[in-house]
This record gives C-alpha cells, sequence and structure tokens, in this order.
C-alpha cells in the first residue's frame, strides 16, 4: 500500500487539506500545506506578510505539484514527509503526477518508498 494510499484509507472529516510544491528560479523546491492552493500561491507571488520567507526575492516561482490529502493532520505528515526526501524523488513525484495529469483525479494513487 502506497503512502498516499495510507492517507486516504484512514479518512477524514473537516477541511480539505492540499499538499504543493513550488519551483524558485534557481530550480530549488519548496514543500507547503493549504486548504486553497491558488490562494496560496498568489500570497507566495505577490511575497507579502503571508509568503514563506524562504520563497522571498526567489521569484518567478511555479507551481509544479499539488494534491489533495485530506485532513491538516494527514497534509501536515506528507508535507514532513516529502520534506525529508531528496530533490531527485520529489522531481519523480513532479514528473508521475505530470504524466498522469491526462487522468481526471489529482488524487490517483502515486508511489511511495
Amino acid at each position: 500500500m502506497t503512502f498516499f494510499q495510507c492517507l486516504n484509507e484512514m479518512g477524514f472529516k473537516g477541511s480539505i487539506w492540499y499538499l504543493y510544491l513550488i519551483r524558485t528560479r534557481m530550480g530549488n523546491l519548496y514543500t507547503g500545506i493549504t486548504q486553497d492552493v491558488q490562494r496560496r500561491f498568489m500570497e507566495h507571488q505577490e511575497g507579502g506578510a503571508k509568503a514563506a520567507k524562504y520563497l522571498k526575492g526567489k521569484k518567478p516561482l511555479k507551481l509544479v505539484f499539488h494534491k489533495k490529502i485530506g485532513s491538516r493532520s494527514q497534509a501536515l505528515k506528507a508535507e514532513a514527509k516529502i520534506k525529508k526526501w531528496p530533490k531527485e524523488k520529489k522531481e519523480s513525484l513532479i514528473k508521475n503526477n505530470a504524466t498522469n495529469s491526462t487522468t481526471h483525479s489529482k488524487t490517483r494513487e502515486l508511489y511511495f518508498i
């Protein structure tokens, strides 16, 4: 069973949270969670008080991945785990998502360790 399958099977109540990855001008990847991907990405783009300090001065930014996770707790766990991955593994996650983007569901199961 994959990591994302485990999260989905655990179920959740309440708000839906998303995991996202942003690529910076220099190619670095930033991982975060939010309930509204578009709004959060715009906050990062605008560089205001709510933007991540890590992303300031690293424009242009590109949203390269987002996935519905479930509860805030599940999203935090997924974020912590993915932040520990080497860049190559994150790139593979992005590539697999792009390959599967022709399918309707962003929740299509992804590989995990």
